[in-house]
């Protein structure tokens, strides 16, 4: 499974990176510091046919990073190169009117950024292994 984690914090990019190793699945992460930088890595992958199977998108984007586009803009984006990109939410503001319009922008869901690891771990096996 190819994953893209997009996360302005070096922190979660890793604690991210972690979960996803210790599921017992073939996953390979790749990984967008900006929502432009994202929107970019998606395409790319894209084009060397590696579409992501899942997108994890943080919302705020741009308070420790460069980037200048937030999630709720980057998930448009790459929904406009991929309709049936696969973009999951992941978020401390999950209960915010922010995060409704990330699902608005066509996110599938908004997962909580405060969720146990495990519970998180398990999430992304039922999204990823889903046909």
């Amino acid at each position: 499974y190819i994953v893209l984690v997009v996360d302005d914090e070096d922190t979660m990019q890793d604690l991210i990176h972690r979960n996803l190793s210790l599921l017992d699945l073939d996953i390979k992460v790749h990984a967008a510091l900006t929502g432009e930088e994202g929107v970019k890595r998606y395409r790319e992958l894209m084009g060397k046919d590696l579409t992501p199977d899942l997108v994890i998108m943080d919302l705020n984007l741009t308070q420790w990073g460069d980037g200048e586009i937030d999630g709720v803009e980057a998930t448009r984006q790459i929904l406009d190169i991929d309709p049936k990109a696969r973009i999951y939410g992941y978020t401390a503001w999950f209960a915010t009117r922010w995060a409704q319009e990330l699902e608005q922008a066509g996110a599938k869901d908004v997962i909580e950024r405060t969720t146990l690891p495990s519970d998180f771990r398990k999430m992304i096996a039922d999204i990823l292994t889903r046909t």
